[in-house]
């Protein structure tokens, strides 16, 4: 199955515009002066900076923009490892807090770019060894992410993916009908971490893969009625990253018609605050998977004979 030709224009459009917005805004995403690993509120930007270098990331695992998009991820990533003391903040933070996951899921989107940082790999590997480690109780979907995140960075752990896959939401291959907010977007997160965020498209089983195609249609459906485009645009990032992506250009089109000439995304159908400041906070998010949307559809595209 080929990627539509009105998805690849959609995709392009959404990808260079989003990545434009999210480097033109970067210094709203800038920690405060003073911040240390302790970081009360882990939301606020510890966790927004981490999903800028993932979209950032993504761009340049997939090389597929153009040399000025190339350039800008690029300096987005440079912005964010920086933010992050060239890794210090993050080492610092898993030296601190043993039990911490989200050290190495920010460091994740780093590695794959080759930002590498000695301390904290030593750290790291010590700590898949770790008994207490292996055994935090995490959410089923978001255990899949600490996966994913020790796969990328090359730690060497053991895992049985079947049984990760199994425990989630999405493994049980539910009554589609009974999905909701919260479950959706759990669901997308566990395709995105069994696929590497479309860069490994058979790691999700062909069951699920099948169960998937079957209903994505129907989520989508459902999430446009009562806009919440930043989930649309998550279940887009699904599609695009199946075996065979499934990429309806009525439901790129339409994401790529609520999108500003910025590149600006807004994540429902609320009003838009005008506060340029909170209007970064507030949609942030919906232009970081916007821009990893159109990456991992226009990648796909490009695989094709």
């Amino acid at each position: 199955m080929t990627v539509p030709g009105p998805v690849k224009t959609a995709a392009r459009r959404m990808s260079d515009r989003a990545l434009s917005w999210l480097h033109a805004n970067r210094a709203y995403g800038a920690f405060p002066e003073g911040t240390t690993e302790t970081i009360g509120d882990p939301d606020g930007v510890y966790k927004p900076l981490g999903e800028t270098s993932l979209a950032a990331s993504l761009i340049l695992r997939y090389g597929v923009a153009g040399p000025g998009q190339l350039a800008a991820a690029q300096s987005l990533m440079d912005f964010v490892w920086q933010q992050f003391r060239r890794g210090d903040l993050l080492y610092e933070r898993q030296l601190r807090h043993t039990l911490m996951t989200d050290p190495l899921e920010t460091y994740a989107p780093f590695v794959r770019c080759g930002y590498r940082h000695a301390d904290l790999d030593r750290l790291l590997a010590h700590h898949a060894r770790l008994r207490s480690v292996g055994s935090v109780e995490l959410l089923p979907n978001r255990r899949l992410a600490v996966a994913n995140a020790a796969r990328i960075a090359g730690l060497d752990r053991d895992l049985d993916w079947s049984a990760l896959t199994g425990a989630t939401w999405l493994g049980a291959t539910p009554e589609p009908w009974a999905i909701n907010w919260f479950t959706g977007y759990e669901m997308t997160h566990t395709v995105f971490h069994l696929t590497d965020w479309g860069g490994r498209p058979h790691g999700l089983p062909p069951d699920l893969t099948a169960y998937v195609r079957t209903w994505l249609p129907v989520w989508i459906d459902i999430w446009r009625e009562v806009g919440q485009w930043d989930l649309v645009t998550e279940l887009l990032i699904v599609g695009a990253s199946l075996d065979e992506p499934y990429c309806e250009p009525s439901d790129w089109e339409a994401i790529a018609a609520l999108q500003h000439e910025d590149g600006f995304v807004p994540r429902d159908a609320d009003p838009v605050d005008d506060d340029p400041l909170q209007r970064f906070k507030d949609h942030q998010h919906t232009v970081v998977v916007t821009a990893v949307a159109g990456s991992i559809a226009l990648a796909r595209a490009a695989r094709e004979p």
